[in-house]
């Protein structure tokens, strides 16, 4: 159908990586290439002109580089979801782009195949980490780190939709899941990100990644 069609930018510097990504995702039943950038300055003011579901970002770029066009899309509240997709696997470059606004962080190794399959799931409100980014995330030392030791303020029912959050569920699927309203399931996530003095949901699931909750 063609409302379900997900429309994607790409952003990154090097044109023959672009090229690559077109060629794949035009292939895609479900997936549109509506534009292209290959830099920060150009991807943001793309992304306000074309106003795309999904956003592939590079991390290092001339000029502008990905954290900065993530907060830039973020300020200006631009809707698309965007998912970084990277040959840089160091926490320093994890870390930024997830607070930043990231909805999910790749290898440019990743499987063609499943490069697919993560922007369906970004769009779809996950948040989606390849296993190597979530061991470099958990491997980094925890002490200090955003709502530490404040878990205990949760009440169970907060623990059980963190869960859900952390096993990459959107609102509506967790509201599905407990049986309750979507406007319930967001109080109940406001609530979370207040007492774990937290920014987003994004955060959230690393939150309860790096803690043991969800599975």
């Amino acid at each position: 159908m063609a409302d379900k069609v997900i429309r994607v930018l790409l952003v990154d510097d090097h044109q023959v990586v672009r090229r690559g990504l077109r060629t794949f995702l035009e292939v895609q039943g479900d997936i549109e290439v509506v534009g292209e950038a290959g830099d920060g300055d150009e991807g943001v003011a793309r992304a306000e002109e074309l106003r795309p579901d999904v956003i592939l970002m590079d991390v290092k770029m001339p000029g502008t580089d990905g954290i900065e066009a993530l907060r830039r899309l973020h300020d200006a509240q631009n809707g698309a979801r965007v998912l970084i997709v990277t040959s840089f696997t160091e926490q320093r470059t994890v870390v930024p782009a997830l607070r930043a606004g990231a909805a999910g962080y790749v290898y440019k190794d990743i499987d063609p195949v499943a490069l697919a399959d993560a922007i369906r799931s970004v769009h779809a409100g996950h948040v989606l980490l390849q296993p190597e980014v979530a061991g470099a995330l958990l491997s980094q030392d925890e002490a200090g780190g955003p709502g530490q030791g404040r878990g205990n303020a949760l009440t169970e029912r907060e623990r059980e939709v963190l869960t859900l959050i952390a096993d990459g569920r959107s609102n509506r699927e967790i509201a599905r899941a407990l049986v309750l309203s979507e406007k319930t399931v967001k109080t109940h996530v406001s609530n979370i990100l207040m007492k774990l003095d937290l920014a987003d949901r994004t955060q959230a699931a690393l939150w309860a990644v790096r803690n043991g909750v969800g599975g």
